[in-house]
């Protein structure tokens, strides 16, 4: 047992379901079933029969994070609970968590308290490999790229204009530029490099966008590796080797099943990062889910202006999904940072910062608006917080005219949930469905991150420097400038300046360079200082990690 940790400690004293259950209570047939043990397996969804099902989607969104944390992951399995406990046939759909953040500071996503999905340690580790599998299928095609430029470069790639980086599942920002192919003639042709974090890699976006092995093969296709000599693409599909690309993918394709600590069916798959890729679980995942349950919970990854907008104006728009419901996730302990108080004071009572704190959450309760949706703003408590504090905030809400309940989660599990999972219940009732994209992307990349900057971030206008307006030219040479577009931005504030809280207005956002993922189906759009790769903290979370005799994990969050 993890004493140092409660999450850890209620996840290993669970008794979990054998997945054979979880699986028939969800409606997979066993042939369906591939087993990964007792208490996870994968779902092959090519010998299921389409139900024709169309269930209810409740998109779960957040206030823009901070260090003292939100709990989006844990409201959104607290809330799926809830619906099973009222009686609604309910899965939930999630991301897989990443080891790089796990080992530095941002922890696992498989929520908290008594709202996890478990197996916790072998969601937040290697799982089913699926991680793996899109390092090695990422890499074995840089590896070909660099090998058919050694062998003749029949195709003639310009060594200074290759696209396609390695990949690594670990924070390690000594890898963010290297050189490559040094000692000779027979160690390959030497040439600039650099790594990204597996989950910025386009094969990432390409697995959780694709609907089948078929569409996932003409993503692969039409990546986008490099430029030749006179500045044309080469693609994937040039190099002959898609077909070994989706090999290498094809059980990693498939949705994992598990188990909330409530018995609820969890499927988990996938896992871009919002702030530099495009934030969402697999549309595989989310598709199945629609077609077993009545009520679907998902989540995007930080904040309405990163992963809501990105599944609204990304991938609802390649999956033809359109949400019912939205919550909106807050805190006390976060409002009162946006309100101006220092993470180390935030045990202390301060009514006035958390007031103030909530024109941040106002705004993402606006952003949601705009795409049609009125969402329910999910209060999360934390126990440093006092009745008075979460009843301001409350009354506020109210007094805003939006629709907000207590959630308990952490401490209760789904019975925590049920004040709103009634509230959103209501949202689905009563509001007239008028969903809608924020943007035209046929109106060119320009004017698409015009209307994310000031619909979204509340900017004044988008400066496009450094490589972006080469980028933009060669987009619209190439006739991608047409692409929806997924901003790569810092989750702390709404501008590209992480420092600048609250609810920022009148910045400029500045466009450092746009990168096109063909096969994804997007242009990514890099602002300020965001890296694809991050680095380690000074005291990284691996240092307080470990693992006792009996072979149970330690430090684990």
């Amino acid at each position: 047992m993890s004493a140092d940790n409660p999450d850890l400690a209620i996840a290993q004293a669970a008794t979990l379901e054998p997945i054979t259950e979880i699986a028939e209570r969800a409606g997979v047939p066993a042939k369906a079933l591939v087993p990964y043990g007792s208490y996870k397996a994968k779902v092959d969804v090519r010998q299921m029969t389409p139900s024709g099902k169309q269930g209810r989607l409740v998109l779960v969104s957040a206030m823009s994070p901070t260090p003292a944390g939100e709990g989006k992951s844990t409201t959104t399995v607290g809330l799926a609970d809830a619906f099973s406990l009222m009686g609604h046939r309910t899965m939930v759909a999630l991301r897989e968590p990443a080891l790089g953040p796990i080992m530095g500071i941002k922890g696992g996503a498989t929520g908290g308290g008594h709202a996890q999905v478990v197996p916790m340690e072998d969601i937040n580790l290697h799982f089913t490999g699926d991680f793996h599998a899109i390092q090695i299928a990422n890499n074995t095609l840089a590896a070909l790229v660099d090998n058919h430029i050694h062998q003749g470069n029949a195709l003639g790639i310009d060594p200074r204009r290759v696209q396609w980086k390695r990949v690594v599942d670990v924070n390690d920002r000594a890898l963010r530029r290297t050189v490559i192919g040094l000692g000779g003639a027979a160690q390959g042709v030497p040439r600039e490099d650099g790594f990204d974090i597996v989950v910025a890699s386009e094969i990432m976006a390409v697995l959780c966008l694709a609907t089948d092995l078929k569409d996932l093969q003409e993503r692969i296709d039409r990546i986008v590796v490099g430029f030749t000599y006179d500045r044309r693409p080469v693609t994937v599909e040039d190099l002959e080797v898609g077909g070994a690309i989706t090999m290498l993918l094809k059980d990693a394709l498939l949705p994992n099943l598990v188990q909330t600590l409530g018995g609820t069916p969890a499927l988990v798959h996938g896992g871009p990062f919002a702030n530099i890729a495009h934030g969402c679980n697999s549309l595989a995942a989310t598709r199945l889910a629609l077609s077993l349950a009545d009520i679907t919970v998902t989540e995007a990854g930080f904040g309405s202006d990163l992963g809501a907008e990105k599944f609204l104006d990304i991938k609802s728009r390649v999956g033809d999904l359109a949400p019912d419901a939205a919550v909106v996730v807050g805190t006390v302990r976060a409002l009162k940072m946006h309100g101006g108080v220092a993470k180390t004071d935030l045990a202390t009572e301060d009514i006035e910062a958390a007031l103030r704190g909530t024109e941040n959450l106002a705004r993402h309760v606006e952003n949601l608006r705009k795409f049609g949706i009125e969402p329910v703003i999910a209060l999360n408590r934390f126990p440093t917080d006092t009745e008075a504090e979460l009843e301001a905030v409350l009354d506020w809400a109210k007094e805003q005219g939006f629709r907000a309940a207590l959630s308990e989660v952490w401490a209760k599990g789904g019975e925590g949930g049920r004040a709103v999972a009634e509230q959103v219940l209501a949202a689905i009732e009563q509001d007239e469905p008028d969903f809608h994209h924020l943007y035209d992307p046929v109106d060119g990349i320009e004017e698409s991150l015009r209307t994310l900057a000031r619909e979204v971030y509340g900017a004044e206008d988008v400066v496009f420097e450094d490589r972006a307006p080469a980028q933009l030219r060669m987009l619209k040479r190439n006739g991608w400038d047409t692409l929806p577009v997924c901003v790569a931005k810092t989750q702390y504030s709404f501008s590209d300046d992480p420092s600048a809280l609250g609810a920022p207005t009148g910045h400029v956002l500045h466009v450092r360079d746009l990168v096109p993922r063909i096969g994804a189906g997007f242009v990514v759009a890099l602002t300020g200082a965001i890296m694809t790769m991050p680095g380690l903290p000074k005291e990284p979370a691996a240092l307080r990690m470990g693992v006792t005799e009996s072979g149970e994990s330690i430090g684990l969050f």
